[in-house]
């Protein structure tokens, strides 16, 4: 399984919608061929028929081939609401003039997930910030309510600027999502988490907020694993600008290496075991190895929901 895109797929497919349809169907031919070949694709369409149940709606053709016996959803059948929540801050931006940035790459997986619900019959909603909440639309499950999802997050990659200095303020903005999200549901938050480490503590009282509230969290950790992570940047002067305050710091990458690397480590590393303590799923997200890992890690999670 791969899952590899670029901006020029996006460009040949035409729109968001159609690159994502390419995304899932790849995703879901790589679970044929992969040790997931477990995770039956029929979950989109049947649900495994229970002991004592009418057997009006068995899909028999699909127990000749399979031996199992399913029965056929519809469209009503809305087993699981799914919000997704996408920081929009100027830090996705990085890394610049790469194949993939951060955001673009929160998107595609996004669009990828949306495509994976719908086919589900499940509900879907999304949720974009930078400082405050900018878009927070309620989970639905009609093809009216998907193309204007696509549209949104389509129209938000289009009209993203580097020009525009978008700060962060996840805390503030997980504090809304959980207020507005009544129904228990599926949180799926997309973010590099670079927010002020002094505020870790604010930081889980607000996904604290969300368990609460009866809702399960899985927490994509966006990064650039080989910029971001392992600080591989040749030997030679760099001038790095933070991509929110514009702020401008001169080094040479070998001087400060060892001691940067020990940090974002260190910090990550408290992310994560934070999480466990809550029983959030805290899943690293590297932008360069394709959105397979989100739509895999996700289905990982709706088996445990159901």
């Amino acid at each position: 399984m791969n899952g590899k895109i670029d901006r020029l797929k996006l460009a040949h497919f035409g729109n968001l919608e159609l690159l994502a349809k390419q995304v899932v169907e790849g995703f879901i031919t790589g679970l044929h061929k992969s040790p997931f070949h477990g995770f039956s694709v029929e979950f989109a369409e049947h649900r495994l028929y229970n002991k004592g149940e009418s057997t009006r709606h068995i899909d028999w053709k699909l127990f000749a081939r399979s031996g199992k016996l399913f029965t056929k959803k519809y469209e009503e059948e809305t087993n699981l609401r799914c919000q997704i929540v996408i920081d929009c801050s100027s830090s996705m931006l990085f890394p610049k003039d790469a194949e993939l940035n951060k955001f673009e790459f929160s998107v595609y997986a996004a669009a990828s997930l949306i495509e994976l619900l719908k086919r589900q019959r499940d509900a879907v909603g999304i949720s974009l910030f930078t400082d405050k909440l900018e878009l927070h639309t309620a989970a639905k499950s009609s093809m009216t309510h998907h193309r204007y999802l696509y549209s949104e997050l389509e129209k938000r990659m289009t009209n993203y600027s580097e020009t525009t200095k978008k700060d962060t303020n996840a805390i503030q903005a997980i504090h809304d999502v959980a207020e507005l999200c009544h129904q228990r549901s599926l949180v799926v938050i997309f973010s590099d988490l670079l927010d002020d480490p002094d505020k870790l503590d604010e930081l889980f009282q607000a996904l604290q907020h969300l368990k609460h509230n009866k809702h399960e969290v899985i927490l994509f950790h966006v990064v650039s694993q080989k910029l971001e992570v392992d600080f591989n940047l040749d030997n030679r002067p760099y001038n790095l600008v933070d991509m929110e305050t514009g702020e401008n710091l001169k080094l040479q990458p070998a001087e400060i290496k060892e001691f940067y690397v020990d940090s974002i480590k260190k910090y990550f590393n408290e992310l994560k075991m934070r999480c466990a303590n809550y029983q959030i799923d805290f899943m690293p997200a590297d932008i360069d190895k394709g959105v397979d890992q989100i739509l895999l890690q996700y289905m990982l999670k709706r088996q445990k929901l159901f």
